[in-house]
């Protein structure tokens, strides 16, 4: 589809494609994230989104508002006591609604995880991670790198899956 989009038509013309196709497109070209720093990652992520690497170009515009974001973005250890609140704006994102885990310790509890009693070994142990950005902490190009699958995996999706999923957790409260 991206090579239609490219295509200059002079005298008019017409594009065939899929209504699932634009509307994948239309999501993966202005995702919203939301980011939710604890720690040291959060420095790299801002810096992520500062002018030096310019994550606006990608159509990646932060928000502070889960109501308006549709990735949250995690960055840093997750404790105990951030896991509920982590939970919560997660909730209050509408969907569809991605997650990025960005560097060790929210990956999987990073140096902390065999003493800190305190830590989460992994955000995806309270949220469903997407994509899982490597690192201690992960440079902003990692993060970049994260942001470029995330777009990827969108451009995949079905219509059909997440309607799907819509049923089974009606099922599931009833």
């Amino acid at each position: 589809m991206q090579s239609l989009l490219d295509h200059k038509f002079e005298q008019g013309g017409v594009i065939l494609t899929s209504v699932e196709d634009v509307l994948n497109w239309a999501r993966l070209s202005s995702l919203f994230p939301m980011g939710f720093g604890i720690a040291c990652c959060a420095i790299e992520m801002m810096s992520a989104f500062a002018s030096s690497y310019d994550l606006d170009r990608f159509g990646v515009l932060m928000r502070t508002s889960p109501r308006q974001s549709d990735v949250i973005i995690i960055a840093g250890t997750v404790t105990f006591k951030m896991a509920d609140r982590i939970k919560r704006l997660y909730d209050q994102m509408p969907e569809p609604r991605y997650v990025i885990s960005m560097g060790s310790c929210s990956n999987c509890g990073g140096p902390y995880w065999e003493h800190g009693y305190h830590v989460v070994k992994g955000v995806d142990r309270v949220i469903p991670v997407d994509v899982y950005v490597p690192g201690c902490p992960p440079r902003p190009e990692a993060l970049i790198g994260g942001i470029l699958k995330l777009q990827e995996k969108i451009r995949k999706e079905t219509l059909r899956a997440p309607l799907a999923a819509l049923e089974l957790q009606k099922l599931e409260q009833a």
